[in-house]
Parts: structure tokens; sequence; C-alpha cells
């Protein structure tokens, strides 16, 4: 006894047959009949035939529970008969199916397969069992319920929310696509391909979020509305493309992922034939040319269709630059009868106008009001802290987050109806981990007292904390090329003079987090090699999933300080990549990602001419005697992309002071946060200060003194209490020899 292929169905009409099957027993009845079928579907709201069924009886003035009491009389009095051929229920029950079933199910199917789906749906049952010669013809054809009218609904898209496809031009016309800002320049050149004569298929490259599928809707709204339409922006009176003839495209079909997964041979087929005379939209198109045995079919069709300009259908395939690289490029068929059409990033303005555009989604999804200020900060702190997904997709991700954040609140919901730039600035800590506080301030009077705020953590460099402040502060008020890094600055001096923590203290403070410094020691990039560790290795290379050390970083974080330790001792190869990095503002990674440096810092620091600085004997012909070692070393065009070259100072007895007072001060509050308070003396003071025997070296020997001299020996002591003490003091004994721990009272 044959079984039927329920891949062929849905879920609800599985669910359907179930509970027919469980009828069918209730009427003591052995075989599976239409009339069974129909009650069920007569009692499941939530299916497509049942909201087919009450707005017909709406329309045809009839009463489902008259028609539910005539099909059970109906089924009372019926005997079936069997067609050797089961369905397998979700009990996993054989049922036999009547011949008459039998029909009902292979006209469903082709119902289903002309409407461009690859699954029965419950509509398409209902449909079959009103074709005449079914025996729920007559019950269903004389209260209005035919193939047509339940056809009429469907095409509508009143009632069924298709699984298979989705035609973007239909859509447009009956006003469900979103609505969009078209990106003008993109569109003419999507236009111009179209308005070939032949090998019109195009490949729309570009990373996850960039817009190349709404690019596609566009298109779809431009052959509804016409060039120049105010609808075709979405937007009253502006974004419209004007001077462009749309082409002669009867659909643009988009194929679900659900139905690719499900059954790619049958998807393609069944979105081919609804595309003839239009488009055949395939997201991710180079998923059909990996090594995959089931997609082997639907990849051979695909390559005939883009070798065959007479199959009457254009496809438009979505890849990334790395895909379309290692899959598509190479591929004869494909690169000769296509085109390329990179879609990079919105840019902020272009953003501001597609989230507008969007307003009115957001607002009905979430049921708020959606300010300007909330749409002009999602535009610009995404493009600056979401450095994984490109605009607009990180930006609508914000402002999402922004919504769902504010409707999920536990304040009463009239107090938070409007979505402003509070709301954004908080999401987009939830999503980063940035300081909120960082986010929201103002930066023009955070720049106005950078060089102070530097100053209280960057000790005895005050030279180089202006010179640094004095170019960043005009970056950031837009006196730079946008192109390129905020700032590019080499910082000479030597070792311990603050070079990384004034690294550490910017990225703090532009960036509201330590977290925001990308610090790479060239000391592991001195061969040859390493240059690939650095911006990662070409696809097919050991290594080249991970990415580069560097790219990578810079993609996730495009808002950071990047800092090249110790530049000097790097393989020239990776000195030629900054220079690229601060002339051009971009790096290519092995995957052919492109990461943008125009909203970094970068700060490369180096000790060539260390001995000379650190010699006060030299006066003021150090810092010559220094930069002339740098100009041995390095080329001059190296130098001339460098914003400044700063000089740190060695430090003097007063500067190594106050350093080791801020240190102590941060032990402290770590005890503090144990519950304890520590008092250090200033007899301890001098002696730990006393203790470094090479103040040459800069500060990092008093870190050293402090941690094995009080974090060691507290930790000693306070494991010879019984219980932490409330208060401690650290003073030097009487023969200045050590420092001694005492319980305060």
């Amino acid at each position: 006894m044959a079984s039927l292929n329920q891949d062929l169905l849905d879920g609800n009409t599985r669910t359907s047959l179930s509970r027919a099957a469980d009828i069918m027993r209730s009427f003591a009845k052995g075989v599976l009949m239409p009339e069974a079928t129909l009650l069920a579907l007569l009692r499941m709201p939530d299916s497509t035939a049942y909201r087919a069924l009450t707005r017909l009886s709406v329309s045809s003035a009839f009463a489902l529970r008259s028609l539910e009491n005539e099909v059970e009389t109906q089924l009372r009095s019926r005997i079936g008969r069997g067609a050797n051929f089961t369905f397998l229920t979700d009990a996993n029950v054989p049922v036999e199916l009547t011949d008459e079933m039998l029909i009902v199910l292979d006209e469903a199917r082709s119902i289903a397969m002309a409407s461009g789906e690859i699954y029965i749906g419950t509509e398409d049952l209902l449909g079959a069992m009103a074709q005449p010669g079914v025996s729920t013809a007559g019950l269903l054809q004389k209260r209005g319920v035919t193939p047509a009218t339940i056809s009429a609904l469907v095409t509508d898209g009143r009632v069924s929310k298709r699984t298979t496809l989705a035609n973007w031009v239909a859509q447009a016309q009956r006003g469900q696509l979103p609505p969009l800002f078209p990106r003008e320049a993109l569109l003419r050149e999507l236009l111009s391909i179209l308005s070939l004569s032949a090998d019109r298929h195009i490949f729309l490259v570009g990373s996850p979020g960039c817009g190349r599928r709404s690019l596609a809707q566009s298109l779809a709204l431009m052959l509804v509305n016409g060039a120049g339409s105010s609808q075709t922006a979405g937007m009253p009176g502006s974004g419209s493309v004007t001077g462009l003839k749309p082409p002669a495209l009867t659909a643009i079909i988009e194929v679900s992922d659900i139905a690719w997964l499900d059954n790619p041979t049958s998807a393609l087929q069944v979105g081919l034939r609804q595309a003839q005379g239009g488009v055949l939209f395939v997201s991710n198109i180079h998923r059909f040319f990996a090594r995959d045995p089931r997609l082997d079919a639907a990849s051979k069709e695909l390559l005939k269709l883009f070798a065959d300009d007479a199959s009457g259908v254009i496809v438009i395939g979505t890849t990334t630059d790395q895909d379309y690289t290692e899959r598509i490029k190479d591929n004869a068929i494909l690169s000769q009868h296509s085109h390329t059409l990179r879609v990079p990033a919105a840019s902020t303005d272009e953003c501001v106008k597609m989230l507008t555009a969007l307003r009115a989604q957001f607002e009905r999804d979430y049921d708020v009001h959606v300010d300007d200020s909330a749409i002009k900060s999602a535009a610009t702190l995404a493009g600056r802290f979401i450095g994984d997904s490109p605009l607009p997709g990180s930006a609508t991700a914000v402002l999402n987050r922004a919504c769902a954040v504010a409707r999920g609140s536990t304040l009463p919901a009239a107090a938070r109806t409007v979505i402003d730039s509070d709301d954004v600035t908080l999401a987009i800590s939830i999503m980063t981990g940035i300081p909120a506080s960082k986010l929201g301030s103002d930066e023009r009077t955070k720049y106005a007292a950078m060089t102070q705020t530097l100053e209280k953590r960057i000790i005895g460099q005050d030279d180089a904390v202006i010179a640094l402040s004095r170019a960043v502060k005009a970056a950031r008020i837009g006196l730079k090329d946008p192109k390129r890094p905020i700032g590019s600055f080499l910082f000479l001096g030597p070792s311990g003079t603050g070079k990384t923590e004034t690294a550490r203290a910017l990225a703090e403070f532009m960036f509201g987090s330590e977290d925001q410094l990308i610090a790479l020691d060239m000391t592991e990039y001195q061969k040859d090699d390493t240059i690939n560790r650095l911006i990662g290795s070409p696809p097919g290379y050991i290594g080249s999933e991970s990415g580069g050390q560097l790219t990578e970083k810079v993609l996730k974080t495009p808002y950071a300080v990047v800092l090249f330790d110790e530049v000097e001792k790097a393989h020239p190869r990776i000195l030629d990549i900054l220079l690229q990095i601060m002339e051009e503002g971009r790096l290519t990674d092995g995957k052919g990602r492109v990461a943008n440096f125009s909203e970094t810092v970068v700060l490369l620091t180096s000790n060539l001419g260390a001995q000379f600085l650190n010699d006060p004997s030299l006066g003021s012909s150090a810092a010559e005697m220094a930069m002339g070692e740098v100009r041995g070393f390095f080329r001059p065009e190296f130098l001339n992309r460098l914003d400044d070259i700063i000089m740190f100072k060695p430090l003097g007895p007063d500067s190594l002071a106050t350093i080791l007072n801020l240190m102590i001060q941060m032990e402290s509050k770590m005890a503090a946060d144990r519950g304890i308070t520590m008092d250090v003396t200033p007899a301890a003071r001098a002696w730990m200060l006393s203790q470094n025997e090479h103040p040459e070296w800069g500060a990092r020997p008093l870190r050293r003194i402090l941690q094995r001299n009080v974090r060691d020996r507290l930790a000693d002591f306070l494991l010879t209490q019984e219980a932490p003490p409330p208060r401690i003091s650290v003073d030097a004994n009487k023969a200045g020899s050590a420092l001694e721990f005492k319980v305060l009272s």
C-alpha cells in the first residue's frame, strides 16, 4: 500500500488531515473522505481555509454552523471506497484515503503549483473540494464557495500568508511593501543593466545589511508607481528618482528561505514559472555554487538560466565580496552572462532618510511615536559603534531595539510612547556595552575640556597632551579629510613615560571605554608571513576563516583607538599597510571585506631616539637628534602621512610622585570595594619612591614596587586576621627598611 508524501503538505494541511482522521473514527468510518476533511477545516480557526470561509460567509450571507451541520449529515450517510493509499497522521497512525480524497489532494497540488506554491495549503485543499465532481462541491458551491472565489481571496492577499514565494510587484500594487527611500545612483545603475538587450543578470555584492534587498524592492515600487512618484520614496515630495524609464518587467519574485531549504529544485521551478517576463530575486545566491549535493539540480538549472537569454527570466542575486570571489567570479558561465553591482553601506544622511521612510512601520509595530532625534541618533551612533553590520541594517537594528526596550519598560505605557535619542543611546549601550553616559555626553563640551581631562591621567607630559588634543579636536569638528583616520600620530620617548597609557586614556575619553583600544604589539609581526595574521589569509589558505587580527577588530569596532606598539620592529611590508591606512583610511582583508579606519585614531609608538630623549645633558638638541634617527629609519612618505610626531619626556621626581599617588588611589579603591579603608602615610609613599632604582625607566618600576610591597603584603596581612578590619594604616617602619600594616579602630 502506497503512502502520501507529507513533504507536499504545509503544517496546517497536515494537521487538518490528522484531525480529519479523528473525525472519521468518531463517525465510525474506515476510510478518510472529503467530508471529514471539510469538517476538520471548519473547526480550525487558525487555518487559511477557515478565514476564507468566514469572509465568504459574510459576502454570500450563509452561516458556517449550517454548513457544518450539512457536512456532518452527508458524512454519516456516505460510504467511501478505499484507494489503497494511506496518510500517516501526527500520531504515526496510517489512515487509508478514499479514491475521491486522493483526487482532491492531487487537484490541490495543481492549484498550489499554479499559484506559485510548492506546498499544499488548506486554501488549496478547500478549492479542490469545491471542484465539480467532488462530493463536497455541492455543499460549497451553493453557498458561493467556488475555486474562483477562493482564488480571488488568495490573490488579493486577504486570507493567505504564502510560504513559498512573494511577488514584490503585486505587493507594491496592494500597498504591502514597506516604504523605501531609493538610493538614486544605485537604482540608475541597476536600471541601466536591466535595459541591456542581453546578459541582464545581476549580482548585488555587499555586506549583509547594506540594503541589497531594499534596492530590488525599490525597483518593484518604481515598476508600480513610475519614476519620479513620491510613493517610490515612501515619503511625499522627496527622494524620488527622476528621469528614469522603468523597464518592462511583470514581476519580481522572491522565493522564501524555507522553500529553498525544504526543496530547492521544486522551489526554483515554481519561482521560474512565476517570474516569467520579470525577475527572480535569489538571496545569498552563492549557496547554489558550493559543494552541496542537495543543491546540484538547482545549481544546474540556474546555470542554464544564465546561459539562455531566451528564458524570459532575469536573475538578481545577492552575495558578499568574499562569496562572490570564492564561488562565482571564476565560473565562466556566471561571469560572462552577468554584471556585478556593488552595494556599499549607506551614508549617515541616506540612512536618516531611510529610517524616516520606515517611521510609520516602527510606530505601527511597537505602538510608539518615533521622534526625529531618535532617527538621527540611530543613524549616527550605529555608524560609529555597530561595526559588524553596515548602515542602514545596523541603524534599523538599533531602532528596533530602542522601541522594544521602551515598550518593555516597567514605566506606564503612556510615559514611554515617544522614542527619542535617549532611548537610542540606551539601546546602543545595551548592544555594545559602552556606558550610556559616555555615549550621550555633549561632544562640544567634552572636547573643549579634552586637555584638562587627559592631564589628570597623563602626568608630566603636558606638551604631548596639548599637541594630541589640538589635533584630535580639529578633526572632531570636521577639519579633516573624511576618508582618512581622525588622526595619525607617532609617539616617541623612553619606555615608561606614558605612551601606551595615553592610548588607553584617549580611548576612554573619546569612545567611552578602554575596551575601544585595539592594541597590537609589532614585535609579533617581524616576519614577512605575519602580514596574513594582520589582515587575514586569502580564501583557501589556512586560517582564512578567522580573519585578520587588525581588520577583524576594526570591522567589529570601527570607532576605536588603534595602537601599533613599537612600530619600528614591524616588517617593512606591514609599514606599507600602515601607509595605506593613514592615506586612504581603509584596508581590504583576506576575505575581500573593507575595514574602514575613518573613525579611528591611529597611534604608533617607537623607542627610536629614546637614548637622546633620556639624556638631560643634551637639552633642547635631544629632540632634533631623536628626529634624525626617526628620519633615518622611516621613509619620507611614511612620515608625511602622520598628523604629528609627539615626544614624551623623561619623568621627573615630582611626576613620579604624582603617578605613584594615582596608583595608590587605585589600590585604595580595590580595598574599599572589599569594605576596607586603606590609609597610606606620606612616609610610606616616600619610602616606595626611594625603592625606585631605575627612575630612567619611567613609571613601570613603581607598579612593581606597589605590587610587591603593598598588594602582596596586604594579602598576607589580611590572612592573619580573623575578619577583614574596617581600616588599615600603611606606614614605613622606624628603621625605614620596610612597610608595616596596622589595624586602626
